[in-house]
């Protein structure tokens, strides 16, 4: 039996409801931050239950502002692990900080254990994966960061949870924990877009406001910019497929836990 890895052709077979949701946006010419990016920021914040949601380029961007919004850059340290894909320590260098790089344990994602060990005097952020949206251990991470904060010098978690949209663990949504999480909807996601794009969570209004100011120049209005910031806004036409794909995001991802199982019975 040949099992395919993208279902991406069978997902999409059906354009119509799609290229008629696309083709609202072209005829209102609502294509940067429009309508649709607000509400699928509202739905998506709906759906990690959390009070707010900003929409950027890409999932690498959702890590890499995170960080910036928190304070991270030169002469900094961030506590990552290895086994992930690229973008995790490539967010760390974006903002011009060091990866250290911390190891696993027995479920893939990184070991709580170890991160004491690899804290330093520079050591300003844990950027931890939830490796193909299986958590990591949140509260064991959590207290670890929590136990070597000060008042006045905090090592923030920010989480990558690429994968990992409606992971939950003992009922608190994955992307809740930390100060804020970076979610991707690339393709291959279980919620997923025609092309790049990325959401950040946070429940602090603070980063929330400062997170949409950084991905839009800065901009407090059209003329205005209060500080530097990038060039990574979320699509309006990528926001009406990513809200059309909502719909059955949980399903999508109920079938794979399920294919997931099948697999895992079948190969043991």
């Amino acid at each position: 039996m040949r099992v395919g890895y993208s279902y991406l052709q069978e997902q999409f077979a059906d354009l119509s409801n799609y290229l008629a949701d696309i083709a609202a946006v072209v005829r209102n010419g609502d294509f940067t931050l429009g309508t649709p990016v607000a509400d699928f920021e509202k739905r998506f914040a709906a759906l990690c239950r959390l009070p707010y949601a900003i929409g950027v380029a890409n999932g690498t961007d959702a890590l890499a502002l995170s960080l910036k919004s928190l304070g991270v850059g030169p002469g900094d340290e961030v506590i990552t692990v290895p086994n992930t894909f690229i973008a995790t320590a490539g967010a760390i260098i974006m903002v011009g900080a060091r990866p250290v790089f911390v190891d696993i344990g027995a479920d893939y994602n990184m070991d709580p254990a170890r991160i004491a060990d690899a804290i330093t005097d520079d050591t300003k952020a844990i950027l931890l994966v939830h490796l193909t949206g299986n958590p990591a251990d949140m509260p064991a991470i959590m207290d670890v960061a929590s136990y070597f904060s000060t008042d006045s010098d905090r090592i923030s978690v920010v989480e990558d949870a690429a994968q990992a949209i409606l992971a939950t663990i003992d009922g608190q949504h994955v992307g809740s924990w930390g100060e804020a999480s970076g979610f991707s909807l690339h393709p291959l996601k279980n919620l997923n877009v025609w092309g790049d794009g990325g959401v950040i969570v946070t429940r602090s209004e603070w980063l929330h406001s400062k997170l949409r100011l950084l991905r839009n120049h800065g901009l407090v209005s059209r003329d205005e910019a209060s500080i530097f910031g990038y060039n990574s806004r979320l699509d309006s036409i990528q926001a009406a497929v990513g809200l059309r794909v909502m719909r059955h995001v949980e399903r999508v991802t109920q079938k794979r836990i399920s294919n997931a199982a099948v697999l895992d019975r079948e190969l043991d």
